[in-house]
């Protein structure tokens, strides 16, 4: 045993003496002094956007570190993303890194988000922005939306019903995950979760959990990644993921087989279905999981996640609060719902939204690209198949950007005649260039819609002698690590809505 520990370390460092002079020859972004073999693998300490905005301010807007035998490069400015992320550079960085999640989740790296730049990839982003997220479509499924945000309204009126006019403490957050979770199932699969029967509940709870699961994975830089030889070891990381992998996969096989069985459904999943009576050899069923996997978890973790912190900065900034409520109340009025077509004279509403996600970005990093082939970033050199990590938190928070960046304040997106279209580089919570998030159409729309509903229609207040809790849990999304709760009284319009 100790000769084999001892060749393997050997081994490792001669990887890393030829790594080393591999690379000498560049002219690499600085970085903090490292270990052998290890490299800064010994310096990730959570919260990791955190982590690189400090190194950030000591080591510059670029800077890189190396993690075993992988060089990663992290970009914390607007300036270094408008470079990156435009032009050739672009083309370069499309690709992503294939990590243990990747393959054991994402069906070896074939989904959307994590298939390499090619034909396959463009055909799955083809398939995302035409089936299900184009204008035409989103259009058609309006009375999905409608309805599951009556059925919150419904069920938030409930629980503040025994309060006979006055304040009820509820806890948002699963109400806004499940709003968020029934409207992208409905739309992907055609399948309608309401939360009160027992088994679908149960259903819904797995599927919230795998999402939550593969968040966590993710976002964590795990060594064997980086380091091989450590599987060698025993690996109970890789076996927690391969389990939540089959899991996901065992769950979105028997949404699918529903779908089978239901030929009616008007879905995303009955298209592709179609489809694949047409092309049984491509699309297939590993194809359509993969895709539904893509849409159902993004769509579902992030907006309850952007949903959330907005209205806890709402209750947190009361004024912030009563002057979208006053927007609403003058474009709108009392005597109906909020509209979807109404958010484009809402503009309050809309900077409160981009002002959510510019301080909470529900992904703090911005999913890692790999390069395809050797670059040049801020006058330093990008070698091939290097990892790059946008760090979307610093540049969201850049005093050169933004005044008073840590503050909570919607009217920056409107003052100097700036309009959100200013900060294309700057406001960044859907990703950038290529692959940029095929969802922002969608998200966008049900985060305003959402929100400008519960402010229409409910009081909203803190509970009284509790500190709201303003920080973002660990992983590849920043969930709130303590859930938002609040006090709540229903609005005139609510008796209007309900009758």
């Amino acid at each position: 045993m100790f000769y084999f520990i001892l060749l393997t370390f050997l081994v490792l460092l001669f990887a890393y003496k030829f790594l080393y002079s591999k690379t000498h020859r560049y002219n690499l972004p600085p970085s903090p002094p490292s270990f052998p073999v290890a490299g800064h693998l010994h310096l990730l300490k959570p919260p990791i956007h955190k982590l690189f905005h400090k190194f950030s301010q000591k080591y510059g807007p670029i800077f890189s570190l190396r993690f075993g035998s992988r060089r990663i490069v992290v970009i914390n400015s607007s300036s270094l993303v408008q470079e990156s992320f435009t032009g050739q550079n672009d083309v370069v960085l499309t690709n992503r890194p294939l990590g243990i999640t990747a393959k054991l989740i994402n069906y070896n790296g074939t989904t959307v988000g994590t298939s390499p730049y090619g034909d396959h990839w463009r055909n799955l982003r083809r398939i995302c922005t035409t089936q299900v997220l184009s204008n035409h479509r989103l259009n058609n499924f309006l009375h999905v939306r409608t309805e599951e945000i009556r059925q919150m309204l419904t069920r938030l009126s409930r629980d503040t019903h025994a309060s006979n006019g006055g304040y009820t403490l509820v806890n948002l957050e699963p109400v806004l995950s499940d709003l968020t979770f029934n409207n992208i199932v409905r739309m992907v699969t055609g399948k309608t979760y309401y939360g009160d029967d027992v088994k679908e509940k149960e259903e819904a709870l797995l599927f919230k959990k795998l999402v939550s699961d593969i968040a966590v994975s993710a976002g964590a830089n795990h060594p064997g990644d980086y380091l091989p030889v450590l599987k060698l070891f025993g690996n109970k990381y890789e076996k927690r993921v391969k389990a939540t992998g089959k899991a996901m996969d065992a769950f979105l096989q028997h949404l699918l087989d529903e779908s089978k069985s239901d030929t009616k459904r008007d879905s995303m999943v009955s298209h592709l279905l179609s489809m694949q009576q047409q092309q049984p050899e491509y699309y297939s069923d590993v194809t359509i999981k993969g895709l539904m996997m893509g849409l159902m978890a993004a769509g579902t973790e992030t907006t309850a996640i952007v949903l959330e912190w907005a209205m806890t900065n709402l209750v947190k900034h009361p004024e912030v609060l009563e002057k979208a409520r006053l927007e609403i109340e003058d474009k709108i009025g009392k005597d109906r719902l909020i509209d979807e077509s109404d958010i484009a004279v809402l503009p309050y509403l809309q900077n409160v939204v981009s002002e959510t996600s510019r301080l909470f970005p529900a992904a703090p990093l911005l999913i890692p690209r790999a390069t395809s082939e050797d670059i040049k970033i801020g006058g330093y050199d990008v070698p091939r198949d290097t990892i790059v990590v946008v760090n979307a938190w610093a540049i969201h928070r850049d005093p050169e950007i933004w005044d008073e960046p840590e503050s909570f304040e919607p009217d920056r997106f409107s003052k100097g005649g700036y309009g959100r279209e200013h900060y294309v580089h700057k406001l960044i919570p859907f990703g950038v260039g290529r692959r940029i998030c095929p969802g922002v159409g969608f998200g966008e729309r049900i985060v305003t819609l959402v929100l400008g509903t519960l402010i229409q229609c409910f009081d909203w207040e803190k509970v009284e002698g509790e500190e709201i809790d303003m920080s973002g849990a660990n992983g590849l999304t920043m969930r709130k690590i303590q859930p938002l709760r609040a006090m709540c009284r229903p609005r005139p319009i609510m008796s209007k809505i309900l009758a």
